[in-house]
């Protein structure tokens, strides 16, 4: 089988506008954002509220909602082209944009009809997903046979929980949140948590502390604290004891997001060599005019369009899963992005020499924002290995 990725009228009208946002409302804030010493602060609400009138961040919602429906393969261009004005603002949205798409397809109709009207009207509406805790990371994406540290013991009418997960992208924004809590003592994470409905304001959930991240810095990432949070039946989303499928089920185009994502900084890289190589001059010539300078350049442009390839074909898939969809696409792409961008970056820090490292250049910002993917929805040399599971495990 073969696909041909081509950007669609309507596609290229969405870029373009997203295209504005990031030049209008993007580029001229981020410097100065990421400089913040409070890392909440790094966050603009300013820019999601932009974002709202542009209809950018409920365009995966259906047009039942307010949203334009957008499929998986426009989804990543968008979080693509978000990521080269910065990586956290295509962090923020890329997990909302996601999250919507799953909530759309996990929850029920009562639970849709509750959550997802509010979300599409608040100017604000952001979404996380809690899985993450402090001694549960990879572990999941494997999975390893150990249970979430976070529990809820059933009461009645609900459950009870308690415990802590952290590093949560939008954890001191959302509104509302996906978040996967053991309620089965004895089994492990893939056979015995649930996945809860967890709102903002409810009793006895509170956000811990707010990361302070090297990079990736217009995200926050924050802790969500549980201290005997009662959570309704009500808000459990599919089965109970069957939350690792909800996550398999509908996720499947969750590493391809993040796989856009960082590439849009090495895309971003690969702009600012290019344009410092055609400006700055030595040994009497251009740098691109040197064979090695043309070459490497030559070589970033590659491994943008072999990873590009490789996100595209898995959110097609994604979506047409019957016409070839490989579970090794729910994790190698963003693994083959994540090292393209860190080998992009460090060479756009070569080719800028000692500009490179002064911040003006806005190079040292991007260096921090591509290592942040080497390990940011799994690291890396753990997605190999559930990639090598999938195809050799049998």
């Amino acid at each position: 089988m073969e696909e041909i990725f081509i950007v669609t009228e309507d596609q290229r009208a969405i870029l373009e506008t997203v295209h504005r946002f990031v030049e209008e409302e993007v580029l001229p804030r981020s410097a100065e954002l990421d400089a913040m010493d409070d890392p909440a602060d790094c966050y603009s609400e300013d820019i999601v509220a932009k974002a709202h009138e542009v209809g950018l961040r409920t365009m995966t919602l259906s047009e039942e909602y307010g949203g334009l429906g957008t499929d998986s393969l426009t989804t990543s261009m968008v979080i693509e082209e978000l990521a080269v004005g910065d990586l956290g603002v295509s962090v923020i949205f890329a997990q909302t944009l996601k999250i919507a798409q799953i909530m759309q397809k996990a929850l029920n109709e009562e639970q849709r009809a509750r959550v997802l009207p509010g979300f599409a009207e608040d100017p604000q509406g952001m979404l996380g997903i809690g899985i993450t805790e402090p001694d549960n990371a990879s572990n999941y994406f494997l999975p390893h046979p150990t249970p979430f540290r976070t529990t809820a013991e059933k009461t009645d009418g609900g459950w009870i929980a308690n415990g802590m997960k952290h590093f949560i992208s939008n954890g001191n924004r959302a509104s509302h949140y996906l978040v996967f809590i053991q309620t089965e003592k004895g089994k492990p994470l893939a056979e015995g948590s649930t996945c809860f409905l967890v709102e903002r304001d409810r009793e006895g959930f509170s956000i811990g502390t707010v990361h302070d991240k090297m990079g990736e810095r217009l995200a926050n990432n924050a802790e969500l604290v549980f201290q005997d949070c009662f959570l309704p039946d009500e808000n459990v989303v599919g089965d109970v004891g069957d939350g690792f499928n909800v996550l398999a089920k509908f996720f499947p185009q969750s590493n391809a997001y993040a796989g856009a994502s960082i590439l849009g900084v090495a895309v971003a890289c690969y702009n600012k060599s290019l344009e410092w190589a055609q400006m700055r001059v030595q040994g009497g010539k251009p740098l691109i005019e040197h064979d090695k300078i043309r070459a490497q350049l030559a070589e970033m442009k590659m491994l943008l369009d072999a990873s590009r390839s490789y996100i595209h074909r898995a959110c097609y898939l994604a979506d047409n899963q019957h016409l070839g969809w490989d579970k090794t696409l729910g994790v190698l792409p963003k693994t083959m992005a994540s090292q393209a961008a860190w080998k992009i970056a460090t060479w756009c820090l070569e080719i800028h020499g000692g500009h490179g490292y002064m911040k003006e250049t806005g190079v040292p910002k991007l260096v921090r924002d591509a290592a942040a993917f080497l390990h940011s929805d799994g690291v890396n040399h753990t997605l190999f290995l559930k990639a090598a599971n999938f195809m050799y495990k049998d």
